[in-house]
């Protein structure tokens, strides 16, 4: 029972269901998942490491204090963002963490969010890279994706991997947590791939298969029609809040 609790047994754990390779979510060093373990420090997956495979030594522990006033930097070089990843970690004999770290630094932060999940998805990525994508994240197709993933993804336009990355996906949340009055469970980074946050990692390999699935209905939808015939921002707000729907997701730990 304890190691089933550890924040690295689960992390673990998260990181092989994402990797699987016929859920076509990432291959080789795609991806990167982490794990918030105290009010300090969290777990992410070190670079270049592949999610399928993950191991512990395929993980580095990291301070927030390190890394989240990177956010408020202006400018900063490759040399300097990579000097203060190393910097972040708890042990220097721990692998260099991602450079999506500091947005899973920002990310895990939020209310409610233990762990994050960043994938590829192929069905997605054909709508990321498209005329789609901003209608793919605003737009709803069925109860399931509602319950999943949420009334509507948070959409951030291309922008350089890194700390640029991590400062955009900081505004477009900001943005949109002032105008739903809710935080997000999708991410969506155009021309670049899904991230799926939440409280438990079943909730994170939910939000990011159902979006998987949601990519491929729509894609199927618009191919036999001009256009997808989504649900109405009313019937969306419907399914959001019927307690029988409440009741589902806790008992499917989203």
């Amino acid at each position: 029972m304890a190691a089933a609790l550890d924040p690295l047994h689960r992390l673990l754990e998260l990181s092989h269901q994402l990797g699987r390779e016929e859920r076509r979510l990432a291959i080789l060093g795609e991806g990167n998942t982490s794990v918030r373990v105290s009010p300090d420090t969290f777990l992410v997956k070190a670079s270049g490491s592949n999610l399928a495979t993950l191991s512990d030594v395929g993980v580095t522990e990291c301070n927030f204090s390190a890394l989240l006033p990177l956010l408020d930097k202006k400018a900063m070089t490759d040399e300097a963002i990579d000097a203060a990843l190393f910097a972040a970690r708890l042990s220097t004999d721990a692998k260099k963490p991602s450079v999506e770290a500091i947005f899973h630094a920002y990310l895990l932060t939020l209310p409610g969010v233990n762990f994050v999940g960043h994938t590829h998805p192929i069905a997605v990525n054909q709508l990321l890279c498209s005329k789609h994508a901003r209608t793919f994240a605003k737009r709803r197709l069925f109860p399931d994706e509602i319950v999943c993933c949420g009334v509507e993804s948070v959409f951030v336009p291309y922008t350089d991997p890194g700390l640029k990355l991590a400062q955009a996906i900081r505004a477009a949340v900001v943005a949109f947590i002032e105008r739903l009055a809710r935080a997000p469970r999708v991410i969506l980074l155009e021309n670049h791939g899904f991230i799926a946050l939440g409280a438990t990692p079943e909730s994170v390999l939910a939000a990011t298969l159902m979006g998987a699935k949601s990519a491929e209905i729509f894609v199927g939808a618009a191919a036999a029609g001009d256009q997808p015939r989504f649900l109405t921002a009313a019937k969306v707000a419907r399914i959001a809040g019927r307690p029988d729907e409440h009741y589902r997701q806790k008992a499917l730990g989203l």
